[in-house]
């Protein structure tokens, strides 16, 4: 056990270095993007003392190292900065301009959530129907049943999620009236109506997801049906179905953790293009109204919480690797 417990302290420590390796690529390449704020906020016409002072009273006059650090102590208080677009600026002309700010973190908390609960409904479906027909589909291996499974996901994985997204509003919201075409959530709204409007959204993410996690189970199970402690469960008089869900899939479970935790991932990481073609209001649409405006303070958190999942899960799915494998666990 204390072998176990120094390999997940390790993981951990090379997850926080990565981190805030993460955490320097973002600051670095945000802040160094062309244009000024203040100058496009202001406007042509804005005086270098106006620009000025909005870059004072923003922090954009300080070295670049220095609001990196005082950006970084804010996160690892829970405080994300000021929001550039909740700037309401009471003057500005020849010499002053002032400006009042608006919260990253409550801007963040709602849609957060709102993407939190989408990635939780998709995945409600999405793992247990991949597992279960990957484990189907090496079953019966080269069946009819395999064939397709194999088609359907092949397509799926080579269409963009925009591009399902279209089908599916085609489908089952204009030729078939069923589900709404916008997802327009907002807060105090029941769960049956938060759920209906959010369906087609995940309905488009599960058809993206499953493709990998449904292939990742086939090819793990079916690359262990050679092994000899498979053999000696078929010489006892096993049937296929047991052989392959109390023999092969216990011992597959390493690389089906981790294709469920990186597709997880996904989830949170890779929602942009389907919360914006559904108008869904979530962290990724956040994310592009944000790098619309500019927000310069909104953009770097958006990043930073996507890194988070990402290595998170990451880091989830190598530990619970390590636990469900005793040659990972006491490695030679």
């Amino acid at each position: 056990m204390a072998g176990i417990g120094l390999i997940i302290i390790k993981r951990l420590g090379l997850g926080l270095l990565t981190m805030l390796m993460v955490s320097i690529l973002i600051f670095g390449a945000v802040n160094l993007l062309p244009g000024d704020f203040a100058q496009a906020i202001l406007g042509q016409g804005a005086t270098p003392e106006a620009v000025q002072a909005i870059r004072r009273d923003l922090g954009l006059d300080q070295p670049l190292v220095e609001r990196y650090f005082t950006w970084l102590f804010g996160v690892l208080q829970g405080d994300f900065g000021n929001s550039f677009a909740e700037l309401n600026f009471s003057s500005y002309g020849g010499t002053t301009a002032s400006a009042n700010f608006g919260s990253v973190a409550d801007k963040l908390a709602p849609r957060f959530n709102n993407t939190m609960f989408l990635a939780g409904v998709t995945a409600l479906f999405a793992v247990p129907v991949s597992i279960l027909i990957g484990v189907l589909a090496a079953l019966y291996r080269n069946s009819i049943f395999d064939r397709v499974a194999n088609i359907t996901t092949l397509t799926s994985i080579s269409s963009p999620e925009f591009f399902l997204a279209y089908i599916l509003i085609l489908i089952l919201a204009v030729l078939n009236p069923i589900l709404p075409s916008l997802s327009n959530i907002y807060d105090g709204m029941d769960f049956a109506d938060r759920l209906e409007r959010s369906m087609l959204p995940a309905l488009t993410l599960t058809l993206v997801v499953t493709a990998h996690m449904m292939r990742m189970t086939r090819a793990a199970i079916i690359n262990l049906l050679a092994s000899p402690f498979i053999e000696m469960a078929r010489l006892k008089g096993l049937s296929p179905f047991r052989v392959i869900l109390f023999h092969a899939l216990p011992n597959a479970l390493a690389p089906i953790i981790n294709v469920v935790a990186l597709n997880l991932a996904f989830l949170i990481t890779g929602v942009v293009v389907v919360e914006v073609v559904f108008v869904y209001p979530g962290i990724g649409q956040l994310f592009v109204d944000s790098v619309k405006i500019r927000d310069i303070p909104v953009v770097q958190a958006c990043c930073l919480l996507f890194a988070a999942a990402y290595i998170l899960l990451n880091l989830t799915a190598d530990i619970m690797a390590i636990l469900s494998n005793p040659r990972l666990r006491h490695p030679k």
